[in-house]
């Protein structure tokens, strides 16, 4: 097996996190999430943190987040501080809607998604000098930095639609929920994170938390879109289209196979090592330069063996 690893210089003070939330089983689209965030992050000799994004509580499944946190275990993801749930972060996200609104730019919005969708799908600030009362409200935040362009470290230039990247957005629902853009952003900037490795499916939300940042006065961190894992172009592996769970009790041909994912070459003894030798030999190797850069990759079993294949979608 081949021993050459790519060295690149390690990014000081490196911290990056892995962030799922708790609506059901790893499954392999989110363990290279899992993998690609912890390989970067540990070869930069930086800080790796996992973070439960259970803030919507409608959609968190009965004993996920332990499953998840077991599920990271067996697979050798060992996390290097103490995991933070986001229900228990409120006090936090209250604090970040109080500065906005000393600064004036939140005001209640009473339309719903059913009116909204009917007059084109982007909110048109129909409320915004309503004067509506705050409570029992959803709280649209004025955008002050739209951000339509922006570079990502594995898809290189991101573009969004204007009219989109223009648009107030709601960082508290309706049911007094706060919303996924103001939590994380919040979340990311408490615990300090430089470096976020995730999928691409997320490229579009980046542009708001990119100006939300910048609205909070705090520099943003680097981003990088890994491409994600698709049964069929445009059909990605999710919970909520029922992709099959990742073994806990025989990690090792799942591993191997996120490692090809992320662009590592790895040779079929690999997988005779331990889980941590395993992991020790993708640190080594593992370069961020690498990674395809493509929007999905299909993943399917070769019908003539247990081979995984990989092909890459252009998009």
């Amino acid at each position: 097996m081949s021993t050459t690893a790519v060295i690149t210089a390690p990014t000081r003070n490196y911290r990056g996190r892995f962030a799922p939330s708790p609506s059901g089983p790893l499954h392999f689209g989110s363990l290279v999430a899992a993998v690609g965030s912890y390989l970067d992050a540990k070869s930069n000799q930086g800080t790796w943190l996992v973070r439960i994004e259970d803030i919507d509580t409608t959609r968190v499944a009965q004993g996920a987040a332990k499953d998840i946190l077991t599920t990271l275990e067996a697979y050798g993801l060992h996390w290097d501080e103490e995991v933070v749930y986001q229900t228990q972060r409120h006090d936090l996200y209250a604090h970040t809607i109080e500065q906005l609104n000393k600064q004036q730019l939140i005001y209640a919005c009473h339309c719903s998604r059913k009116q909204i969708k009917a007059l084109g799908g982007i909110y048109q600030g129909h409320c915004r000098h309503l004067n509506h009362s705050q409570r029992h409200s959803a709280l649209r935040l004025i955008q002050q930095h739209p951000i339509s362009q922006y570079h990502d470290l594995i898809q290189g230039a991101v573009t969004i639609n204007q009219e989109l990247a223009r648009e107030d957005y709601l960082i508290k629902r309706s049911d007094g929920l706060f919303a996924y853009q103001l939590v994380v952003v919040a979340d990311d900037i408490d615990q300090g994170i430089t470096h976020i490795v995730r999928g691409a499916d997320l490229l579009e939300p980046t542009a708001r938390q990119l100006s939300l940042f910048k609205q909070l006065n705090h520099t943003a961190p680097h981003y990088a879109h890994l491409p994600l894992a698709v049964a069929q172009p445009g059909f990605k592996l999710s919970k909520q289209n029922y992709a099959p769970a990742i073994a806990k009790d025989n990690p090792k041909p799942a591993l191997f196979n996120a490692f090809e994912f992320l662009g590592l070459t790895p040779q079929a003894e690999l997988i005779e090592l331990s889980i941590e030798k395993m992991l020790c030999w993708a640190i080594t190797h593992y370069s961020l330069q690498s990674v395809p850069k493509v929007a999905e990759i299909q993943v399917s079993q070769n019908p003539h063996s247990q081979a995984t294949l990989f092909t890459h979608i252009n998009k």
